[in-house]
């Protein structure tokens, strides 16, 4: 997942998507631990010290971590507001005619400050955040809102643009400038720039207060994801947990102040994975439940009830002031799917067969209960259990005899980068001179084969307190060759830190993510065009989950599998025959992995298809009717998010969006099907997919790529295969 910035944006940088407050040296001992050196800062006016004021004079002007620190952010966002005012000034007072060079042009110029700043800062939000920058962006959230609606309400910037767009045809623009204009015209015009100016107020209000609400969210989610952490008093409970993830659970209860105890975080999903080792029943339960019950205010925790209400009912008056029915029509507009008809259709096709499948696996399950001695139902909190159980017996491989071949470093070189090589050409070569935002970072330069550099990539891995869950791609610098920028890209996962001196080994699922978010790394780093606004990743988002999707199968091929999957000790590669059972098991458990999500997808197209006089008091029970109505409500496999944890959509860009995955996924599927016979991983395919997909952003429609690429639209049957649905 990616959250990403665009010129307009005034919110986070998605999925998908950040850093220090305090100074972040890379030789801070504190620092290389890990822990959090906060100090509370001082006020500070804007100067030329502060090392937003320049571009940064390290390579590809990525952030001088070790010279940020908290105070300077606020200043920095304050005065970049105010340059990129000062700017738009100059644009609309000019007595020249508009043209495209000194309207468009000049407003993709604009708020370099501003950008620089909002890069930094928001990708430190999400990846190592604390109670300093929390205050900062509680603060700045809606004076960046309002910053935003100065922009895209001002009545004389949008009459240049509109005047140029309502001439586009005798403008002898190019293909990528025809689609910048269109983008920035419509941009305005769902801001609410036709709107009167009592109805802009009211715009304005609403905008002011929804990001006050999300970054509220963000801040409670990350709370209560801690808060809801497991204490475990007696090793023994923790029966089926290999020794590393026990002395890496002992390690997470010494940090949080449990010495002797046992810590056992929850993850961003309903499910956890640990689910599938813990032979207490019982543990299992405590676990699954907070998971499943967090920001529900149980025991006085953190509650997101109120909060999820008071979104969903500002976005769909919004959405109504802007003249679109709910907030979902008001999203979807811009989007390939065009309608939350179109997309709600998508989901519910797939539903019957679906569930089918689940009813299969459940008696599979069942079965195996049976076989074990169990008597009891089966519940949320047994199905991930006792389905690696019927995976190792069907398929005779176990998770824990697997991990030892998927060491996170070699699965990272020998794997993702090794793929890259393959398809595109590309070679990452790690260097030690950067200073990083944590001692845990790591950067790469990435190169061409005839050795020039592309830009820079940061790899993040490990999970920490200070980081939210999930996994994303974010940049620091987007790519444009009107700004004269390249590229620079971070993935962020959440991958179980081990304990000290323990290799890290990764499960499958880990490998095939590791896999999807350098499907967005390339997407940023191989954009190829001139305005920023339409650089790398930001397309629609029913099209920029397609590039990560379609990389993540090139974890299965044989070939490419072979090559990283070694044991951590010896070196020897993965034996043929657990490879190929590691293959044929990816595709077990497909009736669950599709059911979580159409759940998850369709509980956020039902929130986000209310009227505002719609908004329900009851988030639980209304989550109880739409499973009920879609039929999808099967106990013992839920939605993969719930409504009060759902990051997705109420603090992340998803709203409305979350079918995304699937859209995308069917695009994925259909390419690499494609792609299998017309060579496979070969530099013809890469370069071609780099040429027509990667390098475009959104320089022409999405679909006119795509089918640049693959010679026509894409069908549904490469996905059901892809999910062993077919």
């Amino acid at each position: 997942m990616r959250y990403f910035n665009t010129a307009l944006s005034s919110v986070t940088a998605s999925l998908c998507l950040v850093f220090c407050a305090w100074s972040v040296s890379a030789v801070d001992e504190k620092s290389k631990e890990g822990e959090l050196n906060v100090t509370t800062p001082a006020v500070l006016g804007f100067n030329s010290d502060n090392p937003f004021a320049s571009e940064s004079a390290l390579p590809f002007h990525t952030p001088a971590f070790d010279q940020i620190r908290i105070e300077h952010y606020q200043p920095a966002f304050q005065e970049g507001m105010k340059r990129q005012l000062a700017e738009v000034e100059q644009i609309v007072s000019q007595s020249a005619a508009p043209t495209f060079e000194n309207t468009v042009e000049a407003f993709e110029r604009s708020g370099a400050l501003l950008n620089r700043v909002r890069a930094v800062f928001f990708n430190m939000t999400s990846s190592h955040t604390n109670e300093h920058l929390q205050n900062i962006q509680a603060e700045m959230a809606p004076l960046l809102a309002a910053h935003s609606d100065n922009l895209l309400l001002n009545r004389r910037l949008f009459e240049r643009v509109q005047s140029l767009y309502d001439s586009r045809d005798s403008l002898r623009l190019t293909g990528e400038q025809q689609e910048v204009l269109r983008r920035h015209y419509e941009d305005f015009v769902r801001a609410g720039a036709k709107l009167s100016d009592e109805q802009q107020a009211r715009i304005r209000a609403l905008n002011e207060q929804l990001s006050t609400l999300d970054t509220r969210f963000d801040d409670n989610l990350l709370g209560a994801t801690k808060e809801r952490s497991v204490i475990v008093d007696d090793v023994a409970e923790l029966a089926g947990m290999s020794p590393s993830e026990i002395a890496a659970a002992a390690e997470r209860a010494v940090e949080r102040g449990h010495e002797g105890k046992y810590l056992l975080e929850i993850t961003n999903t309903t499910r956890v994975p640990i689910l599938t080792s813990l032979n207490n029943r019982e543990l299992r339960r405590r676990v699954w439940e907070a998971s499943a019950n967090r920001g529900l205010g149980e025991n006085g925790g953190i509650d997101n009830r109120p909060l999820v209400l008071e979104i969903a009912q500002l976005r769909a008056e919004r959405a109504q002031l802007l003249g679109f029915e709910n907030h979902a029509a008001y999203k979807l507009q811009d989007q390939m799917a065009k309608t939350p008809q179109a997309a709600r259709k998508m989901l519910t096709d797939l539903v019957p067969g679906v569930v089918a499948r689940v009813r299969q696996e459940a008696d599979d399950l069942r079965s195996m209960m049976k076989e074990l001695g169990a008597d009891h139902e089966l519940a949320p909190w047994d199905w991930e259990y006792y389905a690696e159980k019927v995976r190792a017996a069907r398929f005779e491989v176990d998770e824990s005899a697997v991990k030892p071949y998927f060491e996170l470093d070699s699965v990272l070189r020998n794997g993702v980068f090794f793929t890259m090589n393959r398809l595109f050409g590309v070679e990452f070569r790690e260097r030690k001179d950067l200073p990083v935002y944590h001692s845990e970072v790591r950067t790469f330069d990435v190169l061409n084969d005839d050795g020039s550099q592309i830009g820079l990539f940061y790899f993040d891995p490990f999970k920490r307190d200070s980081k939210r869950g999930g996994a994303w791609m974010s940049s620091f610098v987007d790519q444009s060759r009107l700004l004269g920028e390249k590229p620079v890209i971070v993935n962020t996962l959440n991958i179980p830190r081990p304990a000290e001196g323990e290799p890290a080994l990764i499960s499958f699922d880990n490998v095939t993510t590791l896999f999807h978010e350098m499907g967005h790394a390339v997407h940023g780093l191989f954009s190829d065009v001139t305005y920023p606004s339409v650089s790398g990743t930001a397309t629609p988002r029913d099209f920029v989950e397609f590039p990560s999707t379609f990389e993540e199968d090139w974890a299965i091929q044989p070939e490419i599998l072979s090559h990283y999957a070694r044991h951590h000790q010896t070196g020897e590669p993965i034996p043929h025959e657990l490879l190929d059972k590691v293959i044929r098991a990816s595709r077990f458990n497909q009736g669950f992995d599709t059911l979580e999500y159409l759940a998850a997808a369709l509980l956020d197209m039902e929130w986000h298809t209310l009227a505002a006089d719609q908004i329900p008091d009851d988030i639980e029970q209304f989550e109880s009717a739409t499973l009920k109505k879609y039929g999808v409500d099967i106990k013992a496999v839920p939605p993969r998010y719930r409504t009060a944890y759902f990051a997705h959509i109420w603090g992340g860009g998803y709203s409305a969006s979350y079918y995304a995955y699937l859209w995308s996924e069917v695009l994925a599927a259909d390419a690499f099907a494609f792609m299998q016979t017309t060579g496979g991983a070969g530099r013809d395919n890469g370069d071609e997919f780099r040429r027509e997909i990667l390098s475009r952003g959104s320089s022409r429609a999405p679909m006119e790529s795509y089918k640049a690429f693959r010679g026509q639209e894409p069908t549904v049957d490469a996905l059901l295969r892809r999910r062993g649905l077919k």
